[in-house]
C-alpha cells in the first residue's frame, strides 16, 4: 500500500501517545450499490442487488438502492466531506453495471465518465483513489446466464476489470479485485440472505471457487494494463473464529468454520491450493470436480497487501442437536451458509453489542491480526472496514451525538496499534463507512456512517464521531480518551 499520506507530525499533546507509524494511511470507505442511487440513469442496467431488493419480503420495509445517498449526484459535496475529515485516502467500488451493462461487451461511456471525474476530484484534493471492482453489484444479464456457480462469469469479471483499469489506470494506483467474497458465495447463494437469494450449498462453493479465479484472472488482467508500481489486493472479511470450549468436539467445530470462512480463499489465493479438510468435509456436497488443472495456479498471484475487514468475531461449538447457523446479523434464513458445518451451533460472544447485533470486541481484531502474520508473515495488511452501527439521531441542535461509536472506533484503533508494535505490518485503515447508506438486507434502518445522511433531504450532517477521527487522521495518534477531540 502507497505510504503518501496527508498525516501530519503529531502534536506535542498526543506525540507518543498511541502514535501511528510515520505514512500511516488513513481512509475512509464506501459501495456503489449502498451509496450511489441513479439505478437506470446513463445506460446503467439491473445488478442483482436492484433485482433482489424489488423481490417483496427481501429487504426490509421494501427499502431499495434506487436512489441511496444519491452519490451519483452528489458526489463532489461527499468529496469535499471527505477533505474535511482530512483522509488521505478513499476507498470506492465501480458499479459493474454502470461501466458495463450487460457484463460483456464494451464500456459505457457515460459510466466511464462518472468515476474519471471522481477520480479527477479526489487527486485535486489530495485524497488518493482505492478502487474496488467488485462489491456484490453483479449484472443481472449475467445471473441470469447462471452467475458465480458459472465459471464463465469469472471471465466476464476478467474482461470488466481491464476496462476499468483501461479508463482509469493512468490515475488510480491502488486496486481491490473483489470485497468479501464469502458474502457473495455464502450469503447470496447458500442462505439466500443476499442477492440473488439463493439457496444451494453446491452452488455456493462452485460460487465461491469462481470467485476466487475471477480474482485471480482479474488481477492478471489488472497486471497486463496498469503501470509498473500500481499495487493489487483483495479484501477478505477474515472471521476471527473461537470455539466455546477447549473440547475437542468444540475445537473441531471452529476448524470447519475456520475452513469455509477463511482458508476457502486464502488457500488457493495466498497458498495455491484448496486446503485438504475443505475439501473433505465438504465431499458430500460436490466432488469438486469444477476446479481444473491449472487454476489454483491462476489464483495464486502475487499481491502487494491483504484487505481485512472486521466487525466481531465468531463464536462456536458443536451442536447437540440440530446446529443454528446464524449469518451474523446479515438476516434471518432457514438455509446454512456453512457447507459441511451443519451440526456447529453459533453463539453471541458476551459483552456490549453495536445495533447490528453485533459484538464489540476490539481484542477479536488484534488477535486475527496476529493470526493472519503467522500464516503469511511476509504479507503487508489494511484494515479495508471497520465501523459499527449505532441508533443515530438528530438532535433539536440539528447535531448527531454518537459516543458509542467513537469507544468502538477507539477500541479497535488501540487493537491496531498493538498489533503494530507486536510486529504486524498494517499500512493503513479505512473506516466503514463515509455515509449512513444501504445496509443490504437490512434497507436504510442501520447507520454506519461517519456522516448522517438524511434520506428524504440526501443532507449530510457530520456525526460526532466525524470530528472525532478527523482529530486521530490530523494527529496520526489516538486520543488517551476515547471522548477527546469529539
Amino acid at each position: 500500500m502507497a505510504t503518501a499520506s496527508r498525516t501530519a507530525e503529531p502534536d506535542p499533546e498526543t506525540r507518543g501517545v498511541r502514535a501511528f507509524p510515520p505514512g500511516f494511511l488513513w481512509g475512509t470507505a464506501t459501495a456503489a450499490y449502498q451509496i450511489e442511487g441513479a439505478a437506470d440513469e446513463d445506460g446503467r442496467t439491473p445488478s442483482i442487488w436492484d433485482t433482489y431488493s424489488h423481490t417483496p419480503g427481501r429487504v426490509r420495509n421494501g427499502d431499495t438502492g434506487d436512489t441511496a445517498c444519491d452519490h451519483y449526484h452528489l458526489w463532489r459535496e461527499d468529496v469535499a466531506l471527505m477533505a474535511d475529515l482530512g483522509v488521505g485516502a478513499y476507498r470506492f467500488s465501480v458499479s459493474w453495471p454502470r461501466v458495463q451493462p450487460t457484463g460483456r461487451g464494451p464500456a459505457s461511456p457515460k459510466g466511464v465518465d462518472f468515476y474519471s471525474r471522481l477520480v479527477d476530484e479526489l487527486l485535486d484534493k489530495g485524497i488518493q483513489p482505492v478502487v474496488t471492482l467488485y462489491h456484490w453489484d453483479l449484472p443481472q444479464e449475467l445471473e441470469d446466464a447462471g452467475g458465480w456457480p458459472e465459471r464463465d462469469t469469472a471471465h466476464r469479471f476478467a474482461d470488466y476489470a481491464g476496462l476499468v483499469a483501461d479508463a482509469l489506470g493512468d490515475r488510480v494506483t491502488t486496486w481491490t479485485t473483489l470485497n468479501e467474497p464469502w458474502c457473495s458465495a455464502f450469503l447470496g447463494y447458500g442462505s439466500g440472505v443476499h442477492a440473488p437469494g439463493r439457496t444451494d450449498q453446491a452452488d455456493a462453493l462452485r460460487a465461491a471457487h469462481h470467485l476466487n479465479l475471477a480474482h485471480g484472472l482479474g488481477t492478471r488482467a489488472l497486471r497486463d494494463r496498469l503501470p509498473t508500481g500500481a499495487r493489487t489486493s483483495v479484501t477478505l472479511n477474515l472471521h476471527h473464529v473461537r470455539s466455546l470450549t477447549d473440547g475437542d468436539a468444540d475445537r473441531d467445530a471452529a476448524r470447519r468454520i475456520d475452513g469455509v470462512a477463511n482458508r476457502i480463499f486464502t488457500g488457493p489465493m495466498l497458498r495455491g491450493e484448496y486446503p485438504e479438510d475443505v475439501l473433505r468435509d465438504t465431499a458430500h456436497l460436490t466432488d469438486w470436480s469444477f476446479v481444473r488443472d491449472g487454476d489454483t495456479e491462476t489464483i495464486h498471484r502475487p499481491l502487494d497487501f491483504l484487505g481485512v475487514n472486521y466487525y466481531s468475531p465468531t463464536l462456536v461449538s458443536a451442536a447437540s442437536g440440530p446446529g443454528s447457523h446464524t449469518a451474523d446479523g446479515h438476516g434471518v434464513s432457514d438455509h446454512s451458509p456453512w457447507p459441511g458445518a451443519d451440526d456447529v451451533a453459533f453463539h453471541r460472544s458476551p459483552g456490549t453489542t453495536t445495533a447490528m447485533g453485533w459484538a464489540v470486541d476490539p481484542d477479536g481484531l488484534y488477535e486475527l491480526l496476529l493470526r493472519v502474520k503467522g500464516d503469511f508473515p511476509e504479507l503487508p495488511l489494511v484494515i479495508t472496514e471497520n465501523g459499527a452501527a449505532f441508533d443515530d439521531y438528530v438532535d433539536p441542535e440539528g447535531r448527531v451525538h454518537d459516543p458509542e461509536r467513537i469507544s468502538y472506533l477507539h477500541g479497535h484503533l488501540a487493537a491496531v496499534h498493538r498489533a503494530i508494535e507486536a510486529g504486524v505490518d498494517v499500512r493503513g485503515y479505512f473506516l466503514w463507512s463515509l455515509l449512513d447508506n444501504f445496509e443490504w438486507g437490512h434497507g436504510y434502518s442501520k447507520r454506519f456512517g461517519a456522516v448522517y445522511v438524511d434520506y428524504a433531504t440526501r443532507r449530510r450532517i457530520p456525526k460526532q464521531s466525524f470530528h472525532w477521527y478527523a482529530r486521530v487522521v490530523r494527529d496520526g495518534a489516538l486520543p488517551p480518551d476515547p471522548g477527546a477531540g469529539a
